[in-house]
């Protein structure tokens, strides 16, 4: 039954009602009204109780997990103010006061939470309407239906109970300066389920939005009351658009109360990442004396999956062979068949109780080399009296991406491995420092200066130009990987196209099949220096510059002071010499040592037979660089 209020004047003292009582559970999606006041129990930290959003909500999330990842609540419970705001077209997830909210592309209803601060001369409602009969305010002991109104001066106001919301004119029941919230009637809509779950039938409806039908017609029309809606699928967090690998402990040593502490680790750092196809994927491969995938890639692709999957992991025994693991992930793992996506970073955290029972070091480089940024998690790490017992001392630092600490956790004890959590999922996420995923293939710009003079011919031309397609083709190609320019010249020079002209590896091939042929005299110094100024003067600052000059004679000019801009400019020349070319003056423009970056071959035909050791010596050169 209703509460009614009797008519009173401006001047007289507001009506102070009671606050309602809602579960963890209770999603504002639910809550008809506008703006309301309830109080929240203990206990919605639970990250069962889901939240889409930050600061504002998608009408989905829990409300009282929303105040808690707010900051108005504590984990304690209490009472909130809650607002209703229009829908947005994305959400961003985060972590917040001990709840992870996830993130959603677009939701129709938003809502925000403040304090239990009411405005002055506003009564909030006693009690709730929900858009469905079946309510988590029953289970909390609610027994009145009725929605008041706050009072108005000169006004009384009567009680509208559930049953009367969809029967009653509009003109008896609102005022036309308030916009009255109505019970909605229940639809049932198929939720669409994560991968691997079969849908199910459940109760989901619409919050109802004032508009013009209700004062135009009077009656609100049944199908006004209800619209269908489903669960949100969780795309995760775009921020964190990263393919990883876990590879987890499942050594005897490890023994079974450490393992379970292992897997809580493991299930706490997925419900942190927000797991989702637009953001980072996860699967995890457990060792012992051999490695073996527990789940790939695009098994789970959402984090309440991910961690039901995980609890399942048994423990495999054996030795605790790292090495033999790496070198799994970096053959079989981070392949298409598995999920891997290509533009995502490849990640591979590595977690050790103690030390391994094999040699890393490796097989780690082979796993750099290949773009895998290796991060290491050491728990209970060797004693001084343990250190005889090591297979390889420094085993971490000698594995790890960089030897700078940002790959590698040092942690004391089991028990204190969920402070970890955050440094973890912080670092992974951090893709601008996740320096192993540039390789010697995915990032360089690479300018080919061409001799197009009279000495070539038109068929030998054609045997460069292919040439040059053969090395093109062993590099990842697009506008944030590799990027190929190129410049062709006699005594003048033609920019044939630069490195932002095309960003597919296709593109680049066919634009190289399209050079034309110029012919005219040789003049390799000029090219060089109109190379550094219209093709290197646009390279991207974090793109590694090569230069490779192809040539068939001496040049009529000087190369040696353009050959020096080059490499004060940060410019790597490798010098490709055919023929009639001067091999002398190849080593005066190549790159220190020359015998690394000078070529010579005394026929055309005899080209293709340097391609495969100019991309070692560049993938050489790029993977030597120091680890720190």
């Amino acid at each position: 039954m209703g509460i009614v209020v009797p008519t009173m004047k401006a001047s007289v003292i507001e009506v102070l009602l009671a606050v309602p009582q809602i579960n963890c559970d209770v999603k504002a999606g639910k809550i008809i009204n506008p703006e309301f006041m309830v109080k929240c129990p203990a206990g919605c930290q639970d990250p069962k109780y889901h939240v889409y959003g930050t600061g504002v909500y998608a009408s989905y999330s829990s409300v009282c997990g929303a105040a808690i990842h707010s900051g108005v609540l504590d984990n304690s419970g209490g009472k909130i103010l809650v607002r209703k705001v229009a829908g947005q077209s994305g959400y961003k997830g985060s972590y917040s006061n001990g709840v992870q909210s996830l993130s959603l592309p677009r939701w129709r209803e938003s809502f925000i939470v403040a304090e239990s601060k009411p405005q002055k001369g506003v009564a909030y409602p006693s009690t709730l309407t929900y858009s469905s009969s079946k309510t988590a305010a029953a289970k909390a002991g609610e027994t009145t239906k009725a929605y008041e109104k706050p009072s108005i001066p000169g006004t009384t106001i009567q009680p509208v109970t559930l049953t009367q919301a969809q029967a009653t004119p509009v003109a008896e029941v609102t005022h036309r300066s308030t916009s009255k919230p109505f019970a909605a009637s229940v639809t049932n809509s198929p939720r669409p389920q994560p991968v691997g779950h079969r849908s199910q039938e459940m109760e989901e409806v619409d919050g109802w939005k004032p508009g013009p039908v209700l004062l135009d017609s009077g009656f609100v029309p049944k199908e006004e009351l209800s619209t269908q809606s489903s669960e949100p699928v969780p795309q995760g967090d775009p921020n964190c658009k990263i393919d990883l690998s876990f590879l987890i402990d499942g050594s005897t040593s490890i023994g079974k109360r450490r393992f379970r502490i292992q897997k809580q680790f493991l299930a706490d750092v997925v419900q942190a990442l927000d797991i989702g196809p637009a953001g980072p994927l996860v699967g995890v491969v457990q060792y012992g004396d051999n490695p073996a995938t527990q789940f790939n890639l695009k098994t789970h692709m959402n984090s309440q999956d991910l961690k039901t999957a995980i609890e399942k992991i048994t423990q495999r025994g054996g030795l605790s062979n790292v090495g033999r693991a790496i070198s799994f992930v970096t053959k079989t793992f981070f392949s298409k068949a598995n999920g891997n996506r290509g533009g995502a970073p490849n990640v591979a955290v590595v977690m050790v109780d103690g030390w391994p029972t094999d040699k890393v070091e490796e097989v780690s480089r082979v796993a750099r080399e290949s773009g895998i940024n290796v991060f290491f998690i050491t728990v209970e790490g060797a004693a001084e009296r343990d250190i005889q017992h090591v297979v390889e001392p420094g085993f971490a630092s000698k594995a790890v991406c960089r030897t700078n600490g940002f790959y590698s956790f040092n942690v004391q004890s089991w028990l204190s491995l969920h402070k970890t959590v955050q440094p973890l999922v912080k670092r992974v996420c951090d893709t601008d420092r996740l320096a192993c995923s540039k390789t010697c293939l995915n990032s360089a710009d690479i300018g080919f200066v061409i001799d197009g003079s009279s000495s070539m011919g038109t068929s030998n031309f054609r045997t460069v130009l292919q040439f040059v397609a053969n090395l093109s083709k062993e590099f990842e190609i697009s506008d944030t990987d590799t990027r190929v320019g190129a410049v062709q010249y006699t005594y003048e020079q033609r920019l044939e196209f630069g490195f932002d002209k095309y960003n597919s590896k296709a593109d680049i091939l066919s634009a190289i099949r399209r050079v034309g042929y110029w012919s005219g005299g040789t003049s390799t110094g000029a090219a060089i220096q109109y190379a550094l100024e219209q093709l290197f003067k646009k390279s991207k600052p974090n793109k590694r510059k090569v230069m490779i000059i192809i040539t068939d004679g001496r040049s009529y000019d000087d190369v040696r002071i353009p050959a020096m801009a080059a490499y004060q400019k940060g410019v790597i020349t490798y010098a490709i010499g055919i023929a009639w070319a001067a091999q002398d003056e190849l080593e005066v423009m190549a790159t220190h040592p020359a015998k690394d970056h000078s070529f010579f071959v005394d026929d055309f035909d005899n080209l293709y037979k340097i391609a495969p050791r100019i991309i070692q010596n560049i993938c050489t050169e790029f993977n030597s660089q120091p680890r720190n």
